[in-house]
């Protein structure tokens, strides 16, 4: 019924859209605005779930496993209020996950990320050229009284636009408009190899994709970028490669990978001169080291789960005040999850993302088991988690909203999809003339 599938694809359109500039809501029609629009969305997938008759225990064993830790972790936590909160937050984000996963498909998780990133790309730069052009003043967000002084990181648009500034756009965050702006040029790259738009709509969307990240600037998402331009090198030559030759592949990368982190590490002044960061990672260490030292007075299950740190409570109200603006979030997923899972927690959340890996590797690399899905369209499942477990690194945004959405989605939708692994002697015989 395409009146169904067109329904369900412009209701994963909005929650991409919501996840991924969730300070455009908030920001112009206040936190309860926000939190109706959040209310509506999880509606519309349980009314979808209802529908589609959704099996909701399809589900991988660690995706279930780390849900149910979370959730356990009320009972040990050192803030229960705050942890049944968060709790409650993380199950929807994943519940929402799970659903589209078992009702939208590949192409359709495509066409919903192309909309919801045109938008947010296109009232990005509109928002920041009103603010630089018209307004010419920098812009708080509504429904907000600040005195004076207050950091430059409350402001909605620096109106920095024509000053060779960063942008925020809509999100009002550079690196969260870079992030998406990162995903855009993943998502509208394969839109163009596929032919699902036309060339000049495609090619405008992806300079306005690249535009933003210039104008972003942003460390991370540069390195991200990087990231998934070689896992791509990687995956277009492993599928050449038969099974032995893949493993050997693997093997490769995985000492590559090793080189290059290392190397980083040794070459991080320069690096960081080169990227205009400053030594400290621009205050992440003082972070890191206030986690870990947290961390260590609850090493094994943790402090309790509450997702991004709840400001009201201890010890989250001053762990890290850096000029005036309280984190609410490690900067690091894995450092987050021992924070506040201990770790065992590690532990589960590791295990789901190495799985999640392995199988999205497969499915991208081998094939579906329809011919339906074109190899150009199967890099979208690990290019994009391949963003999203470097960015973990940095961020934190892997454990809620968009990050945690995609995430559960390629867990689910990887154990769906994936094809059983071809020994070599088959992968031969297809090659075989």
């Amino acid at each position: 019924m395409s009146w169904l599938r067109d329904r369900r694809v412009a209701l994963a359109a909005v929650t991409f859209f919501t996840l991924l500039a969730g300070d455009a809501w908030r920001y112009s029609v206040s936190w309860y605005g926000w939190g109706a629009v959040i209310v509506l969305i999880v509606a519309g997938w349980v009314a979808v779930a209802v529908h589609g008759r959704v099996d909701l225990r399809r589900i991988p064993i660690a995706l279930g496993a780390l849900a149910l830790l979370m959730a356990a972790s009320i009972l040990w936590s050192a803030y229960p209020g705050a942890s049944a909160l968060g709790v409650t937050g993380t199950v929807a984000t994943m519940l929402v996950g799970v659903i589209m996963a078992h009702t939208l498909d590949l192409p359709e998780l495509l066409r919903a990320l192309g909309v919801a990133l045109r938008w947010i790309l296109g009232l990005s730069l509109a928002f920041e050229l009103f603010v630089a052009a018209v307004l010419q003043r920098p812009v708080l967000p509504l429904w907000v009284e600040y005195e004076e002084p207050f950091p430059r990181a409350f402001y909605w648009s620096r109106a920095l636009l024509f000053e060779g500034g960063r942008i925020q756009g809509i999100p009002g965050n550079a690196n969260l408009l870079a992030f998406a702006a990162l995903l855009a040029v993943i998502v509208f790259g394969i839109q163009l190899a596929e032919r699902r738009v036309g060339a000049a709509a495609g090619w405008g969307w992806l300079g306005a994709a690249v535009l933003t990240l210039a104008l972003t600037r942003s460390s991370t998402v540069l390195v991200c970028g990087l990231a998934a331009a070689a896992m791509l090198g990687v995956v277009l030559l492993a599928r050449r490669l038969t099974l032995r030759g893949q493993y050997v592949l693997a093997g490769v990368t995985a000492l590559a990978i090793g080189a290059a982190a290392a190397g980083a590490v040794a070459a991080r002044e320069p690096l960081l001169a080169l990227l205009g960061r400053s030594e400290d990672l621009t205050g992440r260490l003082d972070i890191w080291a206030a986690v870990i030292g947290l961390a260590q007075e609850r090493p094994v299950l943790g402090w309790g789960w509450v997702s991004y740190w709840a400001p009201w409570v201890e010890p989250f109200d001053d762990l890290v005040v850096i000029n005036g603006v309280t984190y609410l979030q490690a900067h690091n997923a894995w450092l987050d999850v021992w924070l506040q899972l201990g770790v065992v927690g590690l532990i589960v959340f590791g295990a789901l993302v190495v799985t999640t890996a392995a199988r999205t590797l497969g499915w991208t690399i081998d094939g579906p088991r329809s011919t339906e899905e074109t190899p150009a369209l199967r890099l979208l499942p690990t290019l994009v988690l391949t963003v999203l477990l470097v960015h973990s690194l940095a961020e934190s945004r892997l454990l809620i909203e968009a990050g945690l959405v995609l995430l559960t989605w390629l867990a689910v939708a990887s154990r769906r999809h994936a094809p059983p692994r071809r020994g070599p002697a088959s992968v031969d015989a297809a090659k075989a003339p």
